[in-house]
């Protein structure tokens, strides 16, 4: 039995849930997610509740049991609360900026990096070298982070680049004389 899966996705105030043609569609304050629901689990929307189940005993069905249901519940938490990533900038002279549609990255290369925001996630920058990811929907959240700390990843002598707030960047030791 999926740990996961077994646990029903309480739907908070707020929140409207629509299910038809295999198409989950959760609308909040944040927006509107949908989720086509794979054939090999059985959705049902009751009590303002989303219970998710297998239709088959088979190794797929249970795998998407678990998945679905988080997926699902993502999507439900994205619309009404959202999710949010932070990013920090080390090193001399690294900074962001963000001026109208665009990030401006300034991270030691000869020239500065103009990065695009797309129009379903929202970035902020506090300080210059504190950026904010945020968004309804958390693989989009996640994915943008990700491609903006791809520009200058953390380097381990030093620890100069763009690392997660949460990561830990494990420092090596430099030559010795």
């Amino acid at each position: 039995m999926s740990r996961v899966g077994k646990h029903p996705v309480v739907i908070p105030s707020g929140v409207e849930v629509q299910f038809s043609n295999r198409t989950l569609t959760a609308t909040g304050s944040l927006g509107t997610l949908s989720l086509v629901v794979s054939e090999d689990v059985v959705t049902s929307i009751a009590d303002d509740a989303i219970t998710i189940a297998p239709k088959y005993e088979t190794n797929r069905s249970r795998a998407m049991w678990g998945t679905t249901r988080a997926l699902v519940s993502n999507m439900v938490t994205g619309v009404s609360k959202g999710f949010s990533t932070a990013l920090e900038i080390n090193g001399v002279g690294y900074r962001a900026a963000v001026q109208g549609n665009t990030l401006n990255l300034q991270l030691g290369y000869s020239h500065e990096i103009a990065f695009p925001i797309p129009g379903d996630v929202r970035i902020t920058c506090e300080r210059p070298t504190l950026i904010t990811v945020s968004g309804a929907d958390r693989q989009r959240v996640g994915q943008i982070a990700a491609e903006i700390r791809a520009y200058r990843r953390p380097e381990p002598y030093k620890g100069k680049g763009i690392k997660y707030a949460t990561e830990t960047v494990r420092r090596k030791e430099g030559k010795k004389k």
